[in-house]
């Protein structure tokens, strides 16, 4: 999600754009302006009115998209679960959560909480249309209205499809929250993962069939969704009750921060590891890894030191920490390692090479 921007918070949380909405946006509010009535703009006169009703509908659309998630995200801050940020994107929107609830029924609540809002967001608009502008012919003859038309029955579609039991979608989670009452954690992953996936292909055969790219699209979205999400699972699952001092490497070799690029370079190649803690007298200053390296070029790396190119925001876990959550900090990060620190002292690092090590050891 670095590709996001930050548009404002709600509820404390951070909601994101991502390039992807950017380029949708444009896309629906096309769709809407060459539609016939009612799903569409297309004998509005002039053309300005046209557009800017479509564009206003794209954005109310993607407004009630965020509704949604927002849905899912209270519900989940009630139950604990911390809430990183809400992103708009191509095909919708997701929450970014640290972790789904283990217990059945919080993760069937979570889950439904999204389409059912989606339902009555919907189920709303359109009794108002039919039962207050529809029978106005004043009302119904201006087109600003239809706006709420097409927006009530794109929120029934958009509830029914997430009710669809395709893990990982709303309706994918509560069919894992079902298995999960009869089976173990990772086997109801699996068999909702299982069912994701064939629904997956079932709709991209549609798509071919029909014509319509879109669905083969949606339809790799949630193939690939759903083997991302087993295997984050079974790895998180298999990881518990394993603490970081019992995987971690405990003899920490360290570099100071007068080192040269060039001198550093030779240090890595001769330890073999990829990223090193900075330690001046005793103290702590940094984390420097081959990344750092090759930001610098071949001919300023003899006078450029290590502190030049360190990083001193340091992320770090303690030895008693569990390594599923390490793996979640790494993988959220998007980082090699992070450091063992205990009352202030470094004493220990665990590589992303640790962790997966770990996972196939315990795997077998």
């Amino acid at each position: 999600m670095k590709s996001a921007l930050k548009i404002g918070s709600v509820m404390g949380i951070p909601i994101r754009l991502h390039i992807t909405f950017l380029l949708i946006l444009p896309i629906f509010a096309y769709v809407f302006a060459i539609n016939p009535y009612p799903y569409g703009f297309q004998g509005v006169e002039p053309p300005a009115i046209k557009y800017a009703l479509s564009t206003l509908t794209a954005i109310l659309l993607f407004a009630s998209i965020l509704v949604h998630e927002l849905a899912h995200s209270y519900l989940a801050m009630r139950y604990g679960v911390n809430i990183e940020s809400i992103t708009l994107f191509l095909f919708g929107g997701v929450s970014s959560m640290e972790e789904m609830p283990r217990d059945p029924g919080q993760e069937a609540k979570m889950a439904s909480a999204g389409p059912l809002t989606s339902l009555l967001i919907g189920g709303v608009c359109l009794l108002i249309y039919g039962y207050i502008i529809a029978p106005n012919s004043a009302l119904s003859a201006n087109p600003v209205f239809l706006t709420i038309w097409i927006l009530g029955a794109m929120n029934i579609i958009l509830g029914i499809f997430n009710l669809l039991p395709a893990f990982p979608m709303d309706g994918g989670r509560v069919l894992r929250a079902f298995y999960a009452r009869r089976m173990s954690y990772i086997k109801a992953t699996q068999s909702a993962a299982a069912v994701g996936k064939f629904f997956a292909i079932l709709l991209a055969i549609f798509g071919i069939l029909v014509g319509n790219l879109w669905f083969p699209l949606i339809a790799l979205f949630i193939y690939v969704g759903a083997s991302e999400e087993e295997r984050s699972t079974q790895a998180s699952v298999t990881l518990e009750n394993v603490l970081v001092k019992d995987i971690m490497t405990k003899n920490v070799v360290t570099v100071p921060s007068s080192m040269n690029i060039d001198e550093l370079v030779q240090f890595m190649f001769e330890k073999k590891h990829m990223g090193y803690p900075v330690v001046d007298g005793g103290s702590l200053k940094g984390i420097v890894t081959f990344t750092d390296i090759q930001r610098v070029s071949t001919l300023d790396r003899p006078v450029t030191r290590v502190s030049d190119i360190m990083t001193r925001d340091i992320i770090s876990v303690t030895s008693g920490a569990q390594a599923s959550d390490a793996l979640k900090l790494v993988t959220a990060r998007n980082i090699g390692r992070v450091l063992v620190i205990d009352n202030g002292e470094l004493v220990g690092v665990l590589s992303r090479t640790d962790l997966v090590r770990t996972l196939r050891l315990r795997s077998e």
